[in-house]
């Protein structure tokens, strides 16, 4: 059931109990657990935080916690899944949970005593009817009325024809009566089944996790600067991932803004001129451009990179004729943006602001918010997420994938400024290498057409695209790049699906698949594609993530399953 009033309905239910906290292994889940963390800090509640990375994750963490717990919440995890079906728990635990990913599970949504779902119920689409997918069971029926049957059948020979009559003629009643009702039920089925399709072909993202945590703070009188920073963090993260389209960030943009002023205010009235200051304005959409080279950034960002076709000799072209345009020396263009010149630096936005339109690169402005704290350190939220992503995806055979999540949790705070360094550096790493795959893949025509879809498959590990975030940035880039050099006009309508081994020795692969460019709407529909799909040739796939279009296959079933996939989506 969902539950509105955070405040009586969630969070003082939690007054002197222990509380396990299920975090997902992404960036929108850490940043509200970081901001659910202070909350419980701030009033002494006892509770155990455990990150994970997908539904076998979820039950270990479970299994190995559930003592003595009778209050769990799931951060952007369990809403897609029957959380009571998967866990099994006691009838006296109640979940509550908050997850981005849609659509949520119908079990979990009309569930009345253990999951408690955190989120406004107006907002949800097209949610099915309680009466329209769940019915009472007619086999008590049925056996009753075949109990009668075997009763009618032992009756004494010697009875009367009349009663005979009569008897044969109920029993032939009863026998219509349960043919029809097997025929109504038939139907209704058929019914549900439609509407469950309907409901569930397309995975998507909804609210940001972190932001209706901070609200659940603004809502106790315990909000602060760096709990509505991490907010911000969460939502841009949708943003530069393409969870959410932008227009639903502008609109969110609003409330935050409303909230940075009220805190801002509370600052000045207090004399706090030390404190973290979160500041609102117009950015471009360029990759750490304020910690790298302009020539850099410009080059290793999607949006541009596409646009302008940077990996041929003539986008590279353009693109110092754009530099030359803007008054921007290359040798200034080359180093470092914080030793720019100071004019240049102040002037920098406008004079890309100016060209904009001409080099047909509208979209590189956006809204933005950045962080200020002492008098050097300024960085955008999306610096903060790059910086996140790249600590994230920095698994290695001495570092596990909890000690990447404990090192992004500490990268919010600002006692960590070394973490978030380094995680800005490895972003700039995991953008080389997406930019040099995208450029060698492009040259040598390695993505594919099915007539339904675009596909490529790469044959070797790689480390930055081993994991979720690695590969799907790769893909995005990949497909957009695809779309700007190929001459069909169908290629901005085809999905792209991209494949990478991750377990030579187990022979297994990583999956992406994403919509079209064309496509406004972020929603995908290669969840319910996938499982089809792997039905229809007798693969077996791993669908352990929460992100239902990413699964684990193995490469020798690689091209069985494609060619099913071609069969069903034509």
């Amino acid at each position: 059931m969902f539950i509105q009033d955070l405040r009586q309905d969630f969070y003082n239910r939690l007054i002197d109990k222990r509380v396990l906290i299920i975090v997902n292994y992404d960036i929108d889940a850490i940043c509200a657990s970081k901001i659910l963390q202070a909350l419980l800090k701030y009033d002494h509640k006892v509770y155990t935080v455990v990150p994970i990375m997908g539904l076998a994750g979820l039950k270990r963490a479970y299994r190995e916690h559930q003592d003595d717990v009778k209050f769990v919440l799931l951060l952007n995890c369990g809403g897609c899944v029957d959380i009571v079906e998967l866990l099994q728990p006691d009838e006296d635990v109640i979940f509550f949970i908050c997850d981005a990913h849609r659509p949520l599970d119908v079990c979990n949504i009309y569930s009345d005593r253990q999951v408690c779902l955190l989120a406004d119920p107006s907002a949800e689409e097209n949610i099915p009817a309680f009466e329209s997918i769940f019915c009472e069971s007619d086999d008590d029926e049925d056996d009753n009325d075949t109990t009668e049957e075997e009763d009618n059948a032992e009756e004494p020979a010697d009875s009367e024809h009349a009663a005979q009559t009569s008897k044969k003629l109920s029993r032939m009643e009863k026998y219509e009566h349960r043919v029809l009702k097997q025929r109504e039920r038939r139907v209704w089925e058929n019914e549900r089944d439609r509407i469950m399709f309907e409901y569930t072909q397309f995975s998507y993202y909804g609210r940001s996790s972190a932001l209706t945590i901070f609200e659940l703070a603004w809502k106790l009188s315990k909000d602060e600067m760096d709990l509505l920073w991490w907010a911000i963090v969460g939502i841009t993260e949708q943003l530069i991932l393409g969870k959410i389209e932008s227009s639903v960030y502008t609109l969110e943009i609003d409330n935050i803004q409303s909230h940075v002023n009220r805190l801002t205010n509370k600052i000045n009235d207090q004399s706090n001129m030390s404190a973290s200051k979160i500041g609102f304005e117009n950015d471009l959409h360029l990759v750490l451009y304020r910690h790298w080279s302009v020539l850099e950034s410009m080059r290793y960002t999607r949006y541009c990179a596409c646009k302008l076709k940077l990996w041929t000799l003539r986008g590279e072209k353009k693109l110092h004729e754009l530099l030359v345009e803007m008054g921007l020396p290359l040798v200034h263009a080359r180093q470092t943006f914080s030793s720019m010149d100071m004019v240049l630096r102040q002037e920098f936005f406008s004079m890309i602001a100016k060209l904009a339109e001409k080099y047909a690169i509208p979209d590189i402005i956006y809204g933005s918010f950045t962080l200020h704290y002492g008098y050097r350190n300024r960085y955008s939220a999306a610096d903060f997420v790059y910086a996140l992503l790249a600590v994230l995806e920095s698994v290695k055979k001495d570092k596990t994938p909890e000690v990447c999540f404990l090192e992004a949790l500490d990268s919010l705070s600002r006692n960590h400024k070394d973490i978030l360094i380094a995680g800005i550096e490895g972003s700039k790493l995991l953008h080389q290498a997406i930019f040099k795959q995208v450029q060698s893949s492009l040259e040598s025509h390695q993505i594919f057409s099915t007539g339904s879809f675009l596909y490529f498959i790469l044959n070797q590990e790689n480390t930055y695209f081993s994991y979720p975030y690695g590969l799907l940035l790769l893909a995005k880039f990949m497909l957009n790049g695809h779309v700007a050099m190929s001459r069909s006009r169908t290629a901005p309508e085809l999905p792209l699906i991209v494949s990478c081994p991750i377990d030579a020795e187990r022979g297994l692969c990583l999956l992406a698949g994403i919509p079209p460019v064309q496509e406004d709407s972020p929603k995908n529909f290669f969840g319910k594609a996938f499982e089809q799909a792997a039905q229809k040739c007798n693969a077996a796939i791993l669908q352990d993530f929460f992100e239902t279009s990413l699964i684990q296959i193995r490469q020798s079933d690689l091209t069985r399953f494609l060619d099913a996939l071609t069969v069903l989506l034509t």
